[in-house]
């Protein structure tokens, strides 16, 4: 029987050999059964001490793992006799239901499909990182170029204040302090509180009652008007405060007022006044301020409009359409301007204004009289609104204060003016006609008045003028128009000598000379 048989066995979790199993040879099919249940068991046996009988599925293994070490190695023994057909068919449906699907009937482990990997995670980290990066160095940059922006404007404009020396002395009213800078200015200053601070106490609001006539229907009607503009404090006498502006602020007025700073208003006088220059000076007297008054105005810096360049900073300050003092700020934007004014001060036609300061600081209505300032406070033109018109925006002009000092300094010196009554008023015994800038061109004549007519028993006859005769200048004062002529009698009583030019026609052209004239009351035909 020992023929019979060739192979022995050991089964079992524990270790242990179990008994031999002798199979016959000749049976073939019994063989190859017998040696795939023992590939199964050994197959088993490392399943179950790898994970403890987790991949067994049939009731019997999982009787034997609860029964312990031994018992499960013989569940596993007798499954693999049982599918033999040496046992039960229910052991052996068991284990055949269990092995079947897999090679040697042992079925495989399931494969879990791979998990895809998500990436998102990791982008959104790389993004925030890089715009964390960019942005730290971005704001390192920035506030290293602010920094050094900071440093050089703050090295090349250096300001401080200095003391402008006194124009007049007396009862000792403050000089504006003016406003100086080590090195020229090169870009446009936005904060100009300082120079405001220093300037705006020497500038003044001018109002202007006077009456207006209108033809309507063949009748003359006349109504009260007040007109607003601005002046600008340039100095004082032993008994005056001494203001400069415009003419057309003060031209035709009957009466004159001047608020100041601290709001207290003032009658004022007309001192001189140049309708060709545009310029007048008016007076208030000392005695008619008030302490508290004098102790808030100054006396302005007038500076040097020669040596302007066009794009540095300028500063308007005036009484913007009779509101009260404004500050608007802008650029020189051209120097030695020549412009055609159809509406100026010197008459109905057209007049050549030279040597004009272009700013777009805003000048309006009201600003008329004020002061453009540069960035040390210092006056350096005399705004009007007038010149140019109202209707160009970002194109104001001013007077260059290098050309109106000279004739203001003539002015300050003049007497000041009071208006006469009617009964006491003067006349000069003549009728004329304006001769304009255009009508000079056109026929080669200076301007001036042209005498049309002169009156018998006048102060006119008396000192040898005639008609023909053209009226240029009257007591110093430049004359352009002859209402401009009649609105300075107003101020001269019957009885007082002037000194009048006019141009005289002769073969080889016009000649000037001056007369003295006396004048007179008013002649018998006009009454």
């Amino acid at each position: 029987m020992n023929d019979n048989y060739d192979q022995n066995f050991t089964l079992g979790d524990s270790g242990e050999e179990a008994a031999d199993t002798k199979i016959p040879v000749s049976d073939n099919q019994s063989v190859e059964n017998e040696r795939q249940g023992v590939v199964g068991q050994q197959e088993n046996q490392q399943g179950a001490q790898g994970q403890q009988g987790f991949n067994q599925q049939g009731g019997y293994g999982q009787q034997a793992g609860q029964q312990g070490t031994t018992q499960q190695g013989y569940g596993q023994q007798t499954g693999q006799y049982g599918y033999r057909g040496m046992y039960s068919n229910a052991y052996a449906n068991d284990y055949s239901n269990v092995y079947r699907s897999g090679p040697n009937g042992v079925k495989p482990p399931e494969k879990k499909a791979p998990r895809k990997k998500s990436h998102f995670l990791r982008k959104s980290m790389v993004a925030v990182s890089m715009g964390l990066f960019f942005g730290f160095f971005a704001g390192v940059a920035f506030y290293a170029v602010g920094t050094v922006s900071d440093y050089m404007n703050g090295s090349n404009q250096e300001t401080v204040i200095s003391q402008a020396p006194e124009v007049s002395t007396g009862t000792g009213i403050e000089t504006a302090e003016a406003v100086t800078t080590e090195q020229s200015v090169t870009t446009v200053v936005t904060d100009v509180t300082e120079v405001v601070d220093a300037v705006m106490p020497s500038v003044v609001s001018i109002n202007n009652t006077f009456i207006a006539q209108q033809d309507y229907f063949g009748q003359t009607l006349e109504s009260e008007q007040t007109g607003s503009g601005s002046g600008i404090i340039v100095g004082e006498n032993d008994s005056e405060l001494l203001i400069a502006t415009n003419y057309h602020v003060i031209e035709d007025a009957d009466e004159l007022s001047v608020q100041f700073i601290d709001g207290k208003e003032v009658q004022a006088q007309v001192k001189g006044s140049d309708a060709g220059m545009d310029l007048a000076v008016i007076a208030v007297q000392l005695a008619d301020l008030e302490e508290s008054t004098k102790n808030e105005i100054v006396v302005a810096t007038l500076g040097d409009s020669d040596n302007l360049k066009v794009g540095e900073p300028a500063i308007a300050i005036g009484n913007a359409l009779g509101y009260g003092q404004s500050v608007t700020t802008g650029v020189i934007s051209a120097v030695n301007r020549s412009i055609v004014d159809a509406t100026s001060a010197t008459g109905t036609g057209s007049d050549s204004v030279t040597s004009l300061i272009q700013t777009d600081a805003a000048i309006n209505p009201g600003n008329s009289g004020g002061a453009l300032l540069n960035m040390k406070g210092e006056v350096i033109g005399i705004n009007s609104n007038k010149i140019g018109g109202e209707v160009i925006e970002g194109m104001g002009y001013a007077i260059p204060i290098s050309s109106a000092q000279p004739i203001l300094e003539d002015l300050m010196t003049k007497t000041t003016k009071i208006k006469v009554d009617e009964a006491q008023k003067a006349y000069l015994g003549i009728s004329g006609v304006d001769v304009t800038a255009e009508v000079a061109g056109t026929y080669g004549m200076p301007e001036g008045v042209y005498i049309a007519q002169v009156y018998e028993g006048t102060g006119a006859e008396s000192a040898g003028i005639v008609k023909g005769d053209i009226i240029t200048s009257f007591d110093g004062v430049s004359v352009r128009t002859m209402q401009q002529l009649q609105d300075t009698l107003q101020y001269y009583a019957a009885g007082e000598s002037v000194e009048v030019k006019i141009q005289q026609g002769s073969p080889k052209g016009y000649q000037e000379k001056t007369l003295t004239i006396v004048l007179g009351g008013k002649p018998a035909e006009f009454e």
